[in-house]
């Protein structure tokens, strides 16, 4: 029987044990972040326990691992401990265990039961105490704490402490975790709020104040208040204009009073107008939310800016009117001819008769050419042009748009410059034919008969790139950024009488094929070079880059899920936009304004391809890419303003797939990336089914794991990736093209000193001194050679 002073020692250790229990359990109940209280839980748990490291483990119903944390570790040690060669097959084993499980010697325990070697990269002991309890809520197990390494090891008191402390960490945890959910549900309404293409406010009744502004509401507003005052003293003194004829004066009339009426509003237009006259038209709903007591509470505003659509109308009776004169002139040549054939056939002789039925065809031709041009328009800007591309040779293109050209009467100095040894190129050459003729047509029309027009081609990367330069009246630069636009009369109206459609078409069916037409001018009587590009056949550029590596057919949209697309934009109408054209392609749209919001969404919805806006809110999208590409290595299409040349190629430089300017179609959208996802598909190798061995290097493919005299070597994937191009090509020679173009993709800088940095890296921590190399060898100034590796034991 104990005595009195032993149970007053237990009974101390006791309240010892229970206050340092109720101090641990306050104190991860200090915070609802979520990754902050698993640490705290953790680290809880080790000091409890007096333990040197600790593992967090949480997993889902079918025990896939969802939240893994480690504590006592180095940032360096907590790297190499998830990368550790089977690593994951411990844990998976322990969560199958349901029962709290206290060891002396974790290495004799995993011994006994047939699992590999445990070899953590931090320092343990060669007899290894260890504790595991499970977290369960509601009966159910949800994870489990693991805890290991002590001098004098784990008692059944310790045991019993991690067991109580497990169950009250699992209620602060399914709380964090509902409150994590709860702020991520928010912040996707608050994404979609601020993204939406309409103006929503919010607005407290009592108070007479907006509670919740989204930007595209912010933007309405924002050329009515002079700078430095704000949007919301804008509504103490602006009046609003009534589609009835009212007008309501904020200064007179408090908007509290305005808005406690709570009105309901149904797609009203309204006018806001500032003080110094300026205004903005809108079309505007409005719906009160009341009380229990049926009291206004709060006015929920949305709001259409109408300047867009009033701008739709103006091109639309522009376009009508453009329509019904050019119709109009060939109609009355065709009238006229047709009057004088009726009235007076009797005194024409045969060749007047003729020279009038001319006329009539001639016209009638120009017609059709004309409703074809507006056909054409449509079906660009509702992206519903047709092109059938198919690999074709540039000359021949080339050849028949000058055929085309001379047999309607262009001149014939003509200089045809292509180099003999040219890709071909996928087009639908139909389609490139009119969009080469309509430019020879341009040259001739705006330069001197005695001039000469060159017509030349050039391979650039995965393009081929063909010009038509003139020496004739040349382009200001302020016009440049004009020429495409549809409907332009800008230049026609000086040069000649065009329709103003012609080079629109071309950029639309060049765009709808992936590629991009420009102009450059060096001024007024200077002459002006238009250039466009057309992709080269997939295969063909391919195999142009990879050498003789086997090409694999790339997987197509349609065969599984959807490609996803991240698209981050700060404009909620440019995002709208795009969301919607993706989503009637077939892809899976991602999109956000906030730049903090895209890294999050890179690394939960894994996507195919980026959209990024060049400018950004706090970043820039060529800062963005850099961060998008260190968590997984996709595509990114820029979208940019015109005028952003310098900082569109910077971003190549950084790696940028492409980019399409902004005011851009559906059209051209889905064909640039349809065009830089194809470019991104590079031949997959077939993995080893053996691991590579050569000395004390060891590469497990199966696991992405790579050892050196047993001990795991960290990697990040992009090392990873070019050692594995060398492991699987072992004794031959790769160039430092080929390496690009496998590990950073087709669509890469094209910078070799990005593969000769991370060799560098590599040889470091494989230990590999290049002056007397064991593993990776360099053949100068082509490219590495990896030693070959030893051939596996036979069975």
């Amino acid at each position: 029987m104990k005595n009195a002073e032993e149970l007053e020692r237990e009974n101390e250790a006791l309240r010892v044990r229970l206050s340092r229990l109720s101090e641990a359990s306050l104190r991860i109940n200090e915070s609802l972040d979520f990754e902050t209280v698993l640490q705290g839980v953790l680290d809880s748990a080790r000091s409890l326990t007096g333990a040197r490291y600790g593992v967090i483990v949480l997993h889902d119903d079918s025990g896939q691992i969802q939240n893994f944390l480690t504590s006592g570790l180095t940032p360096g040690e907590i790297g190499q401990f998830q990368k550790m060669p089977d690593g994951m097959r411990f844990f998976e084993y322990l969560i199958s265990i349901s029962e709290p499980l206290r060891l002396r010697d974790f290495h004799s325990y995993t011994r006994s039961l047939g699992l590999p070697e445990f070899l953590p990269p931090m320092a343990v002991s060669p007899v290894l105490p260890f504790m595991a309890a499970p977290i369960r809520h509601r009966s159910e197990r949800v994870g489990a704490i693991y805890i290991g390494e002590r001098e004098d090891g784990f008692t059944p008191e310790d045991e019993e402490t991690l067991v109580m402390f497990a169950s009250q960490a699992a209620l602060v945890i399914a709380n964090a975790r509902r409150y994590q959910e709860e702020q991520r549900a928010r912040n996707d309404l608050e994404t979609l709020v601020n993204t939406a293409p309409v103006g929503v406010v919010v607005f407290d009744v009592k108070r007479g104040t907006p509670v919740s502004v989204n930007q595209e509401a912010r933007r309405i507003v924002g050329e009515l208040h002079p700078p430095g005052e704000t949007a919301e003293q804008l509504l103490d003194t602006a009046t609003i204009r009534r589609a009835d004829g009212r007008a309501i004066s904020l200064y007179e009339l408090p908007l509290t009073c305005v808005l406690s009426i709570g009105e309901t509003l149904r797609a009203e237009e309204v006018v806001i107008e500032a003080p110094g006259g300026e205004s903005v038209s809108m079309l505007v709903n409005a719906t009160p939310i009341l009380s229990e007591d049926g009291v206004v509470e709060s006015l929920v505003v949305t709001m259409q800016d109408m300047a867009p659509l009033e701008e739709l109308e103006r091109l639309r009776g522009e376009f009508i009117g453009m329509v019904s004169h050019e119709l109009r002139t060939p109609l009355t040549s065709i009238r006229g001819s047709a009057d004088t054939l009726m009235e007076a056939a009797a005194d024409l002789d045969l060749a007047e008769m003729q020279q009038f039925f001319r006329i009539i065809r001639e016209q009638a031709d120009h017609m059709r050419e004309l409703i074809g041009d507006l056909l054409d328009i449509t079906r660009i800007e509702t992206g519903t042009l047709s092109v059938n591309p198919e690999p074709v040779e540039p000359v021949r293109v080339i050849d028949d748009a000058r055929t085309r050209f001379l047999s309607s009467g262009g001149r014939d100095r003509l200089r045809i410059d292509i180099p003999p040894d040219l890709p071909m190129v996928m087009a639908d050459r139909r389609r490139i034919v009119q969009v080469l003729a309509n430019l020879l047509v341009n040259a001739a029309r705006h330069s001197d008969e005695s001039s000469t027009i060159r017509v030349t081609a050039v391979q650039e990367d995965f393009h081929v790139a063909i010009s038509v330069a003139d020496e004739g009246r040349g382009i200001s630069a302020e016009r440049l950024p004009l020429l495409f636009r549809k409907f332009s009369r800008i230049e026609s109206e000086e040069q000649g009488g065009d329709t103003g459609l012609g080079l629109a078409i071309c950029k639309g069916i060049v765009e709808a094929h992936g590629g991009r037409i420009w102009a450059e001018s060096d001024g007024p009587g200077l002459g002006a070079r238009f250039t466009f590009t057309i992709p080269v056949d997939g295969e063909a550029g391919v195999r142009e880059l990879m050498g003789s590596a086997h090409l694999s057919s790339p997987r197509r949209r349609g065969e599984g899920d959807p490609l996803r697309i991240l698209v981050v934009d700060d404009d909620p109408q440019t995002l709208w936009y795009v969301r919607d054209t993706l989503t009637r392609a077939g892809y899976e749209p991602i999109v956000t304004g906030n730049p903090e919001e895209a890294l999050r969404l890179m690394e939960e919805s894994k996507p195919h391809l980026a959209l990024l806006d060049l400018m950004l809110p706090g970043t820039d999208g060529i800062e963005l890419m850099g961060q998008i590409v260190e968590i997984a290595s996709v595509p990114a299409v820029f979208l940019s303003a015109y005028g952003q040349e310098d900082i569109i190629a910077r971003a190549f430089e950084m790696g940028a797939a492409d980019y399409v300017v902004k005011p851009f179609s559906s059209t051209e959208l889905l064909a640039r990336i349809g065009a830089a996802l194809r470019r991104k598909i590079v031949p997959e190798l077939v993995e080893p089914k053996e691991p590579f061995n050569a000395g004390e290097l060891r590469i497990n493919y199966a696991e992405r794991g790579v050892t050196l005299a047993g001990r795991p070597v960290r990697l990040t994937p992009t090392e990873y990736d070019l050692l594995f191009e060398l492991s699987v090509h072992a004794g031959r020679v790769l160039t430092h093209e080929y390496l690009l173009a496998r590990v950073w993709g087709p669509a890469n800088s094209g910078d070799t000193s990005l593969v000769r940095t991370i060799v560098r890296r590599l040889r470091q921590k494989l230990g590999d001194d290049p002056s007397d190399s064991i593993y990776i060898f360099t053949q100068p100034r082509v490219g590495y050679r990896m030693v070959k590796g030893e051939e596996p034991e036979p069975d």
